[in-house]
């Protein structure tokens, strides 16, 4: 039975643009991964700041593999790479802004702001079981 991960990302709103654009930046990087389902960035609509990043796995090892792996680094790598470029001199931001598995959440960079800081302030991850599921077409 699959495995679902669920990030919620606590993003204000000043930093929504860093969050979505550090996603759209890390296309790729979990979708080779053995195991991986599915991925979705889920905006929040009204009521809440809080983002989603979901994600489905064949299983909990697959997800945990995924986790060590190397492309995993690299995500992180690239993320507080990015971070430091884009801190203004003199800003105090931490170098890179790092918060691994933190904000960014298991295995995503998306999660690290601009300029140098996390764009989330908060980050819990979910786990779930699917224990049941339908689509288009199925009976």
């Amino acid at each position: 039975m699959s495995v679902v991960k669920i990030n919620a990302l606590t993003v204000p709103a000043e930093t929504r643009p860093a969050l979505e654009q550090r996603f759209a930046g890390r296309a790729g990087m979990v979708e080779q991964a053995d195991g991986f389902e599915w991925f979705e960035l889920l905006r929040p609509i009204e009521g809440t700041d809080t983002y989603l990043v979901y994600t489905r796995w064949r299983s909990e090892e697959d997800f945990q593999k995924w986790q060590s792996s190397q492309a995993f680094e690299e995500g992180h790598r690239r993320a507080a790479a990015e971070a430091a470029v884009n801190a203004p001199a003199g800003s105090g931001a931490p170098a890179g802004g790092a918060d691994h598995g933190g904000a960014g959440g298991p295995g995503y960079p998306g999660g690290h702001g601009g300029a140098g800081a996390p764009a989330a302030t908060g980050a819990t991850l979910w786990s779930f079981e699917v224990v049941q599921s339908a689509a288009p077409g199925s009976d």
